[in-house]
């Protein structure tokens, strides 16, 4: 039987991207054909936020990722325990988010 030659991918991390970008919040919108994530990063005390970064990904690629990180928190909960999240009962921050809509 014939082994099929695995070719490798080269991926490139720019020293610009290498230190990465502080994001506290997410905000998703969706169309039939994308999804966009806003990273953002609130800071105490402010009433204005940015967006960070903003990665548009494909449906499927957003499920790919979507499983992905399902994974990579089952493990990181394994090795350090369960990641506390905020019940319904905490303070929300009020938003006025102006990002895409979710419309094609």
């Amino acid at each position: 039987m014939d082994k099929k030659k695995e070719k490798k991918m080269e991926i490139e991390l720019s020293k610009e991207e290498a230190p990465g970008t502080y994001s506290n919040l997410v905000m998703i919108t969706h169309s039939p054909s994308e999804f966009v994530f806003d990273f953002i990063a609130i800071m105490p005390g402010l009433t204005k936020a940015k967006v960070m970064k903003r990665m548009i990904l494909t449906p499927e690629h957003a499920k790919r990722f979507s499983k992905a990180l399902q994974d990579n928190i089952r493990r990181y909960e394994e090795l350090h325990g369960e990641i506390k999240a905020r019940g319904k009962n905490d303070p929300q921050q009020p938003f006025n988010y102006r990002g895409p809509l979710p419309e094609a």
